[in-house]
């Protein structure tokens, strides 16, 4: 039995999975299969058939360029059936392929049919790689295409190995476009335990240093560096949940500021004193020693009042140690009786996690916890709030769609909190107002099928709630 080509394939795997919608314009009439074709020719080993192919190619160009990527697509099939490297020497035929199956692909609900297009635009990339040869650039490519368009259905563990490879052969070289999607894939690996820590550093590490060389030679690119930096940087502040992951001078010049600016308020000194502990940093450092000694001297509170567990998790916290603290914390819920006393704790833990191990779903838990034991409280849903409002980048790229729909549970969230709790009502209206603006715009949601302003929306991620589709005010 003759082996299928790799052209026959694929023609059938792209018709099998073409949306409904242009099922009328995607007529495909197979060329027979030729002994002679050559896998990856050019218009010039076409002979008689040139024209025919560059008439197809020419045609498709014209689509593409219109973007009607429905009526490029037989065009394509044609085009690229015939001479799949074109003139020897552009990627024409690859490249617009990926663009045609990135908008079918953005069209499609059925995530069965996602995932083929995922395996489509895989395919090309390696079909690329053989007719041009393999490269880093190409692989770069094929990391940021199969991230941004297709990150559920090829998985962060492959997304993860494909551009590090990239970053182990450019280091701080790498293409800067991927500098936030491995920043991402870092944290996510780590959190998941599918690297080890040392490893996680070393990129980290490594991404922090391009990123600062970046910025101080952007010439006139510095808004992309800005903005790669307003997303990495966060994004990898997650890592600060394990103990001096950075080095010292990594928390000093985050934190030391936030020092200056309120040295008589004891609960920042003493947040930017644990965090320097937590970072490794030694009182040889002038700023260091001068954070230490504000809250030895002026900030530091005994717990003469609190015993046994309780007590050691203060300490605990206090010391940095917030894993240690939370098993303390865990072992006093079991023995406290007094609900008020048990909601104050647990929203404690619940900012431990929001603040100082960014661990989001375990700080919604504990915070659900502290409101079930502390009725008509707002404290906990404006927490939550804020949870949902920082996963922009968790969610999605940092910018865009996917990272703004998170502002509409959050809005949720300090609406009940101010319905319920007066108290509250100053703090969530004023983070109403500063995220009101960061909600998708009208365009945005008037382009997505199934998305109407004021309808109901389903906000997946790690959220997982219903909610109500608004336009940015």
């Amino acid at each position: 039995m003759r082996k299928f080509s790799f052209y026959l394939f694929l023609s059938f795997l792209l018709v099998a999975c073409t949306p409904k919608t242009t099922e009328k314009i995607v007529e495909v009439v197979e060329e027979p299969v030729q002994k002679e074709r050559v896998e990856c020719a050019t218009f010039n080993d076409l002979g008689s058939r040139q024209n025919e192919a560059l008439e197809a190619f020419v045609l498709y160009k014209d689509q593409v360029k219109a973007k009607d990527y429905e009526a490029a697509y037989p065009l394509w099939q044609k085009a690229m059936g015939l001479a799949p490297k074109a003139d020897g020497t552009k990627s024409y035929h690859y490249d617009d392929g990926i663009k045609i199956f990135n908008y079918f692909a953005d069209q499609e609900t059925d995530e069965s049919k996602r995932m083929m297009w995922a395996d489509s635009v895989k395919m090309l990339y390696d079909q690329k790689e053989k007719c041009y040869g393999a490269s880093v650039d190409i692989t770069a490519k094929k990391a940021y295409d199969l991230f941004y368009n297709y990150k559920d259905e090829v998985g962060p563990t492959y997304l993860y190995g494909l551009i590090k490879e990239v970053v182990d052969a450019k280091g701080k070289d790498m293409p800067p476009y991927l500098v936030n999607p491995f920043s991402n894939l870092i944290v996510t690996s780590i959190i998941k335990k599918e690297i080890e820590v040392e490893e996680a550093k070393k990129y980290a590490n490594l991404v922090m240093e391009t990123i600062k060389e970046g910025l101080a030679n952007c010439g006139d690119n510095c808004k992309n560096w800005n903005i790669i930096n307003d997303y990495s940087v966060d994004r990898l502040s997650v890592l600060e949940r394990f103990p001096a992951f950075y080095p010292c001078s990594y928390y000093v010049d985050k934190y030391y500021p936030e020092f200056q600016a309120a040295q008589e308020d004891c609960e920042v000194i003493e947040t930017v004193a644990i965090r320097l502990k937590r970072g490794g940093c030694e009182e040889t450092d002038p700023r260091v020693a001068e954070v230490l000694e504000a809250y030895k001297s002026n900030c530091r509170k005994e717990t003469t009042t609190q015993k046994g567990p309780l007590a050691e998790a203060i300490r605990l916290y206090r010391e940095g140690q917030y894993e240690e603290a939370i098993v303390q914390f865990d072992l006093y819920f079991t023995e406290e009786t007094n609900p008020e006393e048990l909601a104050k704790y647990q929203l404690v833990v619940a900012k431990i996690y929001y603040r100082d191990l960014k661990d989001f779903p375990k700080s919604r838990s504990y915070a659900l916890d502290a409101a079930k034991n502390k009725a008509n409280w707002g404290d906990p849903y404006i927490l939550i709030g804020k949870l949902y409002a920082s996963s922009g980048p968790i969610c999605g790229p940092g910018t865009g769609w996917k990272s703004q729909i998170v502002t509409w549970p959050a809005i949720d969230k300090w609406n009940y909190a101010k319905k319920i709790d007066p108290a509250v009502s100053s703090e969530a209206n004023k983070l109403i107002r500063q995220y009101q603006k960061f909600m998708p715009s009208v365009e945005d949601i008037f382009v997505r099928p199934n998305v109407s302003e004021g309808g109901p929306f389903y906000v997946g991620c790690w959220i997982k709630e219903n909610t109500t589709a608004r336009a940015a005010k």
